[in-house]
């Protein structure tokens, strides 16, 4: 099964997740959000396997640049179109393999992928 990890290349957590990844000597395809680009089907993919609050990262500075009226909103196709739009908006890395998805770079997801 090849695993594929979504994010942006000079995120801290995407690195360490690729460096971990590639120590354990694990084959895995890296979808950058920026130069790859990022579809609605795949943000709901995610969202199949995943909560709308694991996946959308509201801690974060693009969140806080986001209008009031689109913070407000909480209409799920809203919030999959505004990650769309701004994928730094989504917590990374999303890792994928067939129907798995997590998101983050924790224990918890180390010990799932080991």
């Amino acid at each position: 099964m090849t695993l594929t990890v979504y994010g942006i290349p000079n995120c801290d957590t995407v690195k360490k997740a690729r460096v971990w990844l590639g120590d354990k000597g694990q084959d895995f395809a890296f979808h950058d959000f920026r130069k790859d680009g990022l579809s609605e089907d795949m943000v709901t993919r995610w969202l199949a396997h995943v909560t709308m609050d694991k996946l959308l990262n509201k801690r974060g500075t693009s969140w806080r640049k986001l209008s009031d009226v689109d913070k407000a909103n909480e209409d799920a196709a809203h919030l999959v179109e505004l990650m769309v739009e701004n994928p730094t908006l989504i917590k990374r890395p999303v890792i994928e393999a067939g129907d798995q998805v997590t998101v983050g770079f924790t224990d918890e997801v180390m010990a799932f992928w080991s």
